[in-house]
């Protein structure tokens, strides 16, 4: 059942989100995803100037005269989104939890689909997999991807990444492109990872809240596991926890995209109560350079 603020909600969030894919947005993203590479279209007969390469021998020889193929871009895309909605997706220390915040995200990134005529399919998962939307183009499934992205209500609570990486793996056979929005507190999900960016062009979109990073000293705080409901008390007045805290989420942070590099990866940092599209272009533009001086 549709909520009643559903329509609302879409009609505010489809305010905002098309006029920065329109004004800010589309530019970039169009400019990275200009398809999957080439495709065959035909044969013609050979004219003077043509790639010697692209001869089709079995042709010639039936013909008698010089034939070559003709190749033109394949310019429809797939676009995959892999949204993370495990119990650690519930945590906002600001007007804004990290479920919330990557909803945003990824409504931004699927308008810019939906606005290039680009498939879209949502993978909803925690420690199972919650929903599975198969790519599909058109303003209806539109609006199904973004009323499951905003309202689904997930069984689970834990994280098991390498599960929707296994799944996305066995449904689409075809080379796309995937979008990973998590905070990425997963295990055991870099083989799998691995295997999926060699299908795919995958992309990581890292979420994360200020609180994650930082600690105030105001004494006590009660933390609890939103996936497992263990609590723990820290006083963030001794000296040293705050500090120690900083320290260990920086590692954890480094370690990560140091993981992604390794794999040949690319991944984005975007942090709630932060401008997203900012890091989102910066991420496209230099990808795009980088393209560039990969064709050069």
């Amino acid at each position: 059942m549709i909520p009643k603020e559903f329509f609302r909600h879409i009609h505010r969030l489809e305010i905002t989100t098309k006029r920065l894919v329109t004004d800010l947005f589309a530019g970039e993203y169009e400019s990275v995803f200009k398809g999957r590479g080439i495709e065959f279209s035909e044969v013609r007969e050979y004219q003077i100037g043509d790639d010697i390469r692209t001869i089709d021998w079995n042709v010639t020889a039936r013909m008698n005269r010089a034939y070559t193929k003709r190749f033109v871009e394949e310019r429809e895309l797939t676009i995959m989104f892999l949204v993370d909605l495990s119990g650690s997706g519930s945590f906002g220390s600001l007007d804004k939890t990290k479920r919330e915040f990557a909803a945003e995200v990824t409504a931004l990134l699927a308008y810019s689909a939906f606005s290039n005529q680009d498939k879209i399919g949502l993978l909803l998962f925690t420690d199972r997999i919650e929903k599975f939307l198969a790519p599909k183009r058109g303003r209806m499934h539109l609006l199904e991807f973004l009323r499951d992205l905003l309202y689904f209500q997930p069984k689970g609570k834990g994280t098991q990444l390498d599960l929707a990486l296994d799944f996305l793996n066995r449904v689409i056979p075809r080379r796309c492109v995937v979008f990973i929005i998590s905070d990425f507190v997963s295990k055991n999900f870099w083989k799998l990872l691995r295997i999926t960016h060699k299908r795919h062009d995958t992309i990581c979109v890292v979420i994360q809240d200020p609180r994650e990073l930082t600690l105030p000293q105001v004494g006590l705080i009660e933390f609890e596991d939103a996936e497992t409901g263990k609590t723990i008390v820290v006083d963030t007045t001794r000296e040293g926890v705050v500090k120690e805290f900083e320290k260990k989420s920086r590692e954890r942070q480094t370690a990560l995209f140091e993981n992604f590099n390794a794999i040949g990866i690319d991944a984005i940092s975007v942090m709630v109560g932060d401008p997203y599209v900012q890091p989102l272009m910066k991420f496209f533009r230099a990808r795009q350079k980088r393209q560039k001086m990969h064709a050069a």
